[in-house]
């Protein structure tokens, strides 16, 4: 199988950015590794193990230290394991998974079943918004309740928008590979300004395959056999999966939605305030 990352040198960078990004967070963690059928999944772990368990799922081209930065106080309460998604720029195997079958649930459930853990609380941003909601579809039987921020698989913005103002620029990099362009890019997604992004994505851009698959939505039928208590923090302007369109497909499919709050002035990465306040309903939960 060829390596999805395109040099040696490409991945260390991208790995090494990994590392500085977990050691800024000044957290005390243990990586654990399980080994899957789909491949090596490796986790970080961080709470008090007499805590309730929480799954927290990265977006697309992200890694798990970027997720748990974005929530820096769910380990008080939880005992979290932030999941480094296969076939993403982190650390977990290369192995592609599709997003039409049910891989991610199956996946998902091999992990919760290595940890031996339930009674899961499951949050994820974006892309792990699909990962979560493909687990509801393969099974339920043990997960209390999930929180999705800005997530995929519900409904999808203009193609056009994104073409104009996320992958064009992105091809102008790797042609060019002017940071202008990657900025262009973390401006359109964005909330706030975030170097680290900058500095992490044009190593991603340059080095990684990534996946331009486009991503699918979730059938009617099967978003009402999902039982489980769902909240979903939507973006108000939100490039990628409009906040208030979501709004209105998610009150009419999911019949167990618990709450869904569209956040103003939000793009598709939230700012710090838009992520205390989902931090903040997390833990009340």
């Amino acid at each position: 199988m060829e390596s999805l990352y395109k040099t040696v040198q490409g991945k260390k960078e991208i790995l090494n950015l990994y590392e500085q990004k977990l050691e800024s967070l000044q957290i005390q963690y243990d990586y654990t590794c399980v080994n899957t059928s789909f491949g090596a999944t490796n986790i970080i772990v961080t709470g008090d193990s007499s805590n309730p368990p929480l799954l927290l799922i990265h977006g697309s081209n992200g890694c798990a230290p970027v997720a748990l930065e974005a929530y820096p106080n769910l380990c008080k309460s939880y005992k979290v394991y932030a999941i480094d998604v296969l076939a993403q720029p982190n650390k977990s195997a290369e192995t592609k998974m599709s997003m039409k079958d049910d891989s991610y649930g199956k996946w998902m459930y091999e992990i919760i079943e290595a940890l031996n853990i339930s009674n899961v609380t499951m949050a994820g941003f974006s892309f792990g918004g699909l990962v979560i909601l493909k687990t509801l579809e393969f099974s339920e039987r043990t997960i209390k309740e999930v929180f999705l921020a800005a997530p995929a698989y519900i409904v999808n913005g203009n193609p056009l928008k994104a073409l104009f103002k996320v992958f064009i620029p992105m091809k102008r990099y790797m042609s060019t590979k002017k940071l202008q362009y990657v900025e262009k890019v973390v401006a359109a997604l964005f909330t706030e300004k975030d170097q680290f992004a900058v500095k992490y994505l044009s190593k991603v851009f340059e080095s990684f395959r990534m996946d331009f698959s486009p991503v699918p939505v979730i059938k009617t039928k099967k978003a009402k056999n999902i039982e489980t208590p769902i909240t979903i923090f939507a973006a108000e302007n939100d490039l990628l999966f409009p906040g208030n369109k979501m709004k209105k497909r998610a009150i009419k499919i999911f019949p167990s939605l618990k709450k869904i709050m569209v956040l103003e002035n939000s793009k598709h990465v939230q700012g710090i305030i838009h992520n205390r306040i989902i931090e903040k309903d997390i833990l009340q939960n």
